[in-house]
């Protein structure tokens, strides 16, 4: 039975559907309000479908379906299923990418960090916030608050050791790491940090007045005007509230402006009325053909995973699934959470302003695109390519003198970095410093990889472009000859000065390119790049490998455990913080006791 044959047959209820591809890969899911009217949509005349609609209907082989009691249940379903299948087809937004949450550790003093994402390691979360500078912002303000210590300093360890710092003299720390906080005040502290990170203010306000009437009642006249003092500088929060997190707002904003290839979506926070913040996501367009039925499905995607909700939500766009959008929602905020499409007013006009961030964005984004793709065009022309490069890779060797050699692979896609594909290799073949040799041993061994199917380097370039002159393109060339390898290959030269002068072809001849700037200053900032990653995984290596000599010099400690070491503490100063009970994790307790007298063999 074919899929239009068998959508016949579905019920008129509600549900959830998945577009399955003849591999069974689940390339699409998707709700109904009734299965039967949604599902044949599809399977109609491709007229009133956009183009990544047809395409995606003519891959479909077969598609299944889940019956839910009510448009709630499937909407819910349907945002579980695409989290689990991730579908090529779907609105896919990474969960919390780039919004970092703050963390607390658990230990006996905790302290705040900003992390890329949680973890189930017994710490407790807050967030996602907007980027690390608003989470770092967060940290700060709370911490000024309650003068608790925002320093490198660890806890009881550091107690008693070295002057209190400036922050102490200033008056934004109590000076923690001088014993004028017990840890039981230090903790009451923590707690209502915790409270505030969360939008308990109010909550923060009346314990501390309760506490300050119970000393009072005791004449303890000293400690109620610290407790007053307290409460001055929370209720005074107001300003700096709006710095703790943008997901704390009253109110959030969604648009969209969607084109044929690209579709930008905009979100305004406000709080207390006042514009706090915007953020725009752009993406490839969707199958979806309904304004409505897209912007819904982003905001499922924004808030899932999230720990904080506005009361209020605008849309630019009315989803057939309101009700049933507000209600998951409240559901998942544990608090009611308001829908609404603006007609009118004030509202409307946040909402025309969110459209017109969105528009804007879109059509920055297209003129760049636009410009990228006449200078791949220029460059096509230059090096006589047969096609303009999509995808262009781009290598560099760093070492000094011979050691820790590395080289690095970036990769431009339509003239943008593509730094999720950008690679590192480690030489594993040289002693000494033979640049056209370990060029030779990358490439070779990112064409094995490739042949082999490794995902990692599946995609083979339309140009390579290597860091130096002939000697390293004629190394590269035989090897790609012998893999028959049939890519674009030419070298970046440099002048005296280190900059940019010409490329040179597989036979020595130099291409000038200084006659079109576009062209030239993208290649220049090829070479750059591709020469600023090499170097910097370079440094790193060396460094390292500088840190773990120092390391080994202490009894008991070898490679694999100064390695072990810089591991977990990540540097140096921080393992001569640690505690012997800490170090005592990783480490047998008589060699953690040599790492821990080691660096005090001066006191």
């Amino acid at each position: 039975m074919s899929p239009k044959e068998k959508a016949l047959k579905l019920p008129q209820k509600p549900g959830v559907y998945l577009m399955l591809a003849k591999n069974g890969e689940v390339i699409y899911v998707g709700k109904a309000k009734k299965l039967y009217n949604r599902v044949n949509s599809y399977f109609r005349s491709n007229a009133s479908h956009n183009s990544k609609t047809r395409m995606m209907v003519s891959q479909i082989y077969d598609f299944d379906y889940i019956i839910t009691d009510t448009e709630f249940e499937a909407l819910v379903l349907e945002n579980s299923l695409i989290k689990r299948h991730m579908p090529k087809y779907n609105i896919l937004l990474k969960d919390d990418k780039g919004y970092p949450s703050i963390r607390l550790s658990n230990e006996e003093y905790p302290r705040f960090s900003v992390v890329s994402k949680p973890a189930d390691d017994g710490a407790r979360y807050f967030g996602p916030y907007g980027g690390r500078m608003e989470s770092r912002r967060a940290i700060e303000t709370v911490c000024e608050l309650l003068r608790l210590p925002n320093c490198s300093r660890r806890f009881p360890a550091d107690i008693g050791k070295g002057r209190p710092c400036l922050n102490s003299h200033i008056g934004r720390c109590d000076a923690v790491c001088a014993g004028k906080v017990t840890k039981q005040e230090y903790n009451e502290r923590i707690e209502r940090a915790c409270m505030i990170l969360s939008g308990k203010t109010d909550d923060v306000i009346k314990s501390l007045e309760e506490k300050m009437l119970v000393c009072a009642d005791r004449l303890e006249f000293e400690l109620a005007s610290k407790y007053r003092d307290e409460i001055r500088a929370v209720s005074s929060l107001s300003t700096k509230q709006k710095i703790i997190s943008s997901m704390m707002s009253d109110t959030d904003v969604f648009a969209l402006f969607t084109g044929e290839n690209k579709t930008v979506f905009s979100v305004l926070h406000y709080i207390d009325g006042s514009l706090l913040e915007s953020e725009t996501k752009m993406m490839d367009t969707p199958v979806y053909a309904d304004l409505a039925e897209l912007l819904e499905a982003f905001v499922v995607r924004y808030y899932s995973g999230r720990s904080r909700f506005p009361r209020e939500i605008y849309l630019q766009h009315e989803p057939a699934s309101l009700e049933a959008l507000s209600e998951w929602l409240s559901e998942l905020s544990g608090k009611r959470v308001h829908v609404y499409t603006p007609k009118r007013g004030e509202k409307l006009k946040s909402v025309e302003m969110a459209y017109q961030n969105a528009k804007e964005k879109a059509v920055a984004t297209m003129k760049r695109e636009e410009r990228e793709i006449r200078i791949l065009e220029d460059l096509k022309k230059i090096l006589a390519l047969s096609d303009a490069p999509k995808r262009i890779e781009s290598y560099d060797i760093s070492n000094t003198s011979g050691s820790e050699m590395v080289a690095g692979m970036i990769v431009f896609k339509n003239g943008s970095p593509a730094r999720s594909e950008y690679r590192r290799f480690k030489i594993k073949t040289l002693n000494n410093q033979d640049d056209p040799a370990a060029m030779r041993e990358v490439l070779s061994r990112r064409f094995v990889r490739y042949k082999e199917g490794d995902e990692k380097f599946s995609n083979k370039p339309d140009l390579i472009l290597l860091d130096g002159g002939i000697t390293q393109v004629k190394a590269v060339a035989g090897l790609l000859d012998e893999m028959n390898i049939n890519v674009s290959l030419f070298g970046m030269v440099k002048d005296d000065k280190h900059r940019t002068r010409a490329i040179t072809d597989r036979s020595g001849g130099e291409i000038g390119i200084s006659a079109n700037p576009a062209v030239f200053r993208f290649i220049s900032s090829v070479q750059e790049e591709v020469h600023r990653y090499a170097i910097e995984y370079h440094r790193k290596l060396r460094e390292k490998s500088m840190t773990e000599s120092e390391l080994t010099k202490i009894n008991g400690v070898g490679k694999k455990r100064a390695s072990e070491l810089l591991s977990k503490f990540k540097s140096i100063p921080n393992i001569t913080k640690a505690s012997v009970e800490e170090l005592a994790e990783i480490l047998p307790q008589t060699v953690a006791q040599e790492v821990y007298n080691y660096y005090r063999r001066e006191e």
